[in-house]
């Protein structure tokens, strides 16, 4: 299927299922987002957007910081989460109210009652960014879903099947749009395709994702 059609496929709909236990909320984070981008730009005052190493010894082209109990960090000890920032040797920053509130209700929305998330990954993404196919598994809590949060210039979302071999889809996603993911779908393989060049007017030539996870249990 051409990304054309897909565009074509997922246009309209207000909440549609990728497979037993995934979904797409769209526009859910919409009206919420100038707020949401006003606490992302106070959580980078404390803890800024850097570029971690895989244990392998390469740059990550996606620039990343976190904020809450925990923040996902990854050098040549590995990936792994850290209650401490190792850049600045602080506490993250604490999750803001709204960040909480949002992750909360589209867990909610999703079949998904009583998600309290203890970390949030903010990653930004810049034109010819990608994020390889991969799997969500350092947190302890592998029954709580994700909450993925689209804020500024859409990407393309790679959503594939329990083994890295399997077929995927291409699902766009654009600004305010929401996908969770839990249950049978909670070890699917996931990706996103290379940013292309464009502008918002809230984010510039930048997309930011939230992820919200829960990492104790």
């Amino acid at each position: 299927m051409s990304l054309f059609d897909e565009t074509a496929l997922f246009h309209g709909q207000q909440r549609q299922q990728l497979c037993l236990g995934a979904f797409v909320l769209r526009g859910f984070a919409f009206a919420d987002a100038p707020a949401l981008c006003e606490a992302v730009n106070r959580v980078t005052v404390q803890a800024p957007f850097r570029y971690m190493v895989t244990p392998g010894g390469f740059c990550m082209s996606v620039a990343m910081t976190n904020c809450g109990n925990y923040g996902w960090v990854s050098d040549s000890a590995g990936y792994r989460y850290d209650s401490v920032d190792p850049h600045t040797g602080q506490p993250w920053p604490a999750m803001p109210g709204i960040f909480i509130d949002l992750a909360q209700n589209a867990a909610a929305a999703a079949g998904f009652e009583k998600f309290v998330p203890d970390v949030c990954l903010i990653n930004r993404y810049d034109p010819g960014t990608r994020l390889s196919m991969h799997q969500d598994k350092d947190e302890h809590d592998r029954e709580a879903p994700i909450v993925s949060i689209s804020l500024g210039i859409p990407a393309v979302f790679l959503w594939g099947g329990l083994q890295r071999q399997d077929k995927h889809i291409r699902i766009p996603l654009f600004h305010g749009d929401v996908v969770i993911w839990g249950g049978p779908a909670r070890f699917r393989y996931h990706g996103v395709l290379p940013i292309k060049e464009e502008c918002h007017t809230l984010t510039g030539k930048h997309r930011i994702n939230l992820t919200f996870r829960k990492v104790e249990k």
